[in-house]
């Protein structure tokens, strides 16, 4: 019986070139491939204060992370509150250079359901631990969470589909003695009547708010007790780019009005009055007020206000601000 030798029975081996060599090196390549962060700087600019506020951040490892640098500059070109800012999912970091201070902050998973948070400021040595759970399904969460050093029992939050409503313990003094209570705070959301009904427990004071809205009228009464501050809104939308509001709070006389127009997303004319300060104003926005920069005309958002006091007129104030982003 002769012997054949099983590597002669293979396909010859293909010739190692540079072109092979080339692609089997393009995944390490990829992996280790540095790219360089785009920069992100945004200014703004507040007339009223006169100062400068600077953001610079850039996103890291293929935006697993984000670093941070804000800064403002007053009317003498003084550098104040500057700050550093590390951010990525699960752990972030936020030092201030005048304080030398740093606020660390964690969360993550521990199981399917269960979430564990921190969060600690070195300087003071304060902080706060929490701990998430789910009860069943993601709509009903019970929270415990707890100050450090630790002081009393834990917090606990049980979170629901209609609200939530927290525990807590309390010191208060009562003839030169501190006694602990429990707390109870909460809110409750449901819709009664084609419309939103709302419950706010905080500190001993409860706020019944309904607010009823369709596409063109909004109807918001609220009362707080046991002061029993009664208010009203009323809001009209008089065409697609109109709209008027008008609040009237019963327990002080006082009445705001403000009416609205707007030409597509980007440009929008307020102007109002406010009783309670005597003040009427106008204001004009260039780009969408609540949106940011980056979504403005030539990605810079302006904003002019005058102020026209009603006791002084001739002590009117035209402000302005400017924000400004520019990506690198």
């Amino acid at each position: 019986m002769v012997e054949v030798d099983s590597d002669a029975l293979s396909p010859p081996s293909p010739p190692t070139t540079a072109a092979t060599v080339a692609t089997n090196n393009r995944g390490f390549g990829e992996f280790f491939q540095w790219r360089r962060p785009k920069l992100r700087v945004t200014t703004e600019y507040d007339s009223e204060s006169s100062a400068f506020l600077h953001k610079v951040s850039c996103k890291l490892l293929d935006n697993l992370a984000k670093f941070k640098l804000s800064f403002q500059n007053n009317s003498k070109g003084e550098v104040l509150e500057p700050q550093i800012s590390f951010i990525s999912k699960y752990f972030s970091l936020h030092y201030d250079l005048e304080e030398s201070d740093s606020l660390l902050k964690t969360s993550f998973d521990v199981a399917p359901g269960l979430q564990f948070r921190t969060s600690h400021r070195v300087k003071a040595q304060q902080g706060e631990v929490a701990v998430v759970a789910d009860l069943g399904t993601p709509a009903y969460k019970i929270e415990l969470s707890s100050e450090i050093p630790s002081v009393g029992v834990p917090r606990a939050t049980l979170k629901f589909p209609l609200g939530e409503v927290s525990f807590e313990e309390r010191e208060e003094d009562e003839k030169e003695e501190q006694k602990r209570t429990l707390s109870v705070n909460g809110i409750v959301k449901s819709h009664i009547l084609n419309g939103v009904c709302t419950a706010q427990y905080h500190e001993e004071n409860l706020n019944l708010r309904y607010a009823y809205k369709d596409e063109q009228l909004t109807f918001i009464p609220s009362i707080s007790l046991p002061s029993n501050a009664l208010s009203c809104a009323f809001k009209r939308r008089c065409s697609p780019s109109d709209k008027l509001s008008y609040w009237y709070y019963f327990d002080s006389n006082n009445w705001s009005a403000v009416y609205k127009h707007t030409v597509g997303k980007d440009y929008k004319f307020k102007a109002g009055y406010d009783s309670d300060v005597r003040l009427g104003w106008a204001s004009l926005w260039v780009g969408d007020e609540d949106g940011k920069a980056k979504t403005a005309p030539m990605k810079m958002k302006v904003q002019f206000m005058l102020q026209v006091p009603q006791d002084d007129i001739k002590s009117s104030v035209l402000m302005f601000r400017v924000k400004k982003r520019w990506d690198i």
